[in-house]
């Protein structure tokens, strides 16, 4: 309940605090590329029930369909603000909207799509007694996911097999033991994280 109120709370200043900002972004990412503002994405929440995550838009109109994971810096799908938009991981403040709707937390599990869930076994399922959240452990130490993926032979094989394992034993790990001052000690390592790029 008093993490509920936090996220509530945290998130209207947030929203309120960064809106014109947002807004301004959004603005650069329409008159970079054709396409919307904002995209909406499927993902899996608590108890397994899918909700629509909301980002800014930082690849071209529809580059979903050929491939759901971004490889390396380099990625020709990705404009050319998204680039700056993913480095700052400013494409992911409007999800503080989800936060405010009761579908995420601001500290909890990385939501994940539907395709990668359906290959999580019955332990890593655990994961979906706890809301999604926008960073955890796992956001921070693979911040830079991407270019991670792209020194790998296969991409997908290898977040399969390696980097989803990883980032759900450390996600649930930290769940289970968490609490309001461990989800603030989070908070300000993302802050740090942030401002040391």
């Amino acid at each position: 309940m008093i993490k509920r109120i936090f996220d509530i709370f945290f998130s209207v200043i947030f929203l309120a605090i960064t809106a014109p900002f947002v807004l301004f972004l959004g603005i650069l990412v329409v008159f970079d590329s054709k396409g919307s503002m904002f995209i909406f994405q499927e993902r899996i929440g608590k108890n397994q029930r899918p909700f629509q995550l909301v980002k800014l838009r930082t690849m071209l109109a529809n580059s979903q369909s050929k491939g759901l994971l971004t490889i390396g810096n380099r990625d020709q799908r990705v404009t050319r603000i998204g680039y700056f938009l993913r480095k700052y991981k400013l494409d992911e403040f409007p999800q503080f909207w989800n936060v405010l709707k009761g579908d995420m937390s601001i500290v909890g599990p990385r939501p994940e799509v539907k395709k990668y869930v359906d290959l999580y076994d019955s332990n890593q399922k655990e994961i979906f007694r706890f809301r999604p959240g926008i960073t955890d452990v796992s956001s921070i130490l693979f911040w830079n996911e991407s270019e991670l993926l792209a020194k790998a032979t296969d991409p997908e094989k290898h977040y399969i097999d390696v980097i989803l394992p990883q980032k759900i034993e450390m996600s649930l790990a930290y769940s289970k033991k968490a609490n309001l001052f461990s989800d603030l000690g989070i908070i300000f390592k993302t802050v740090q994280s942030f401002f040391s790029k």
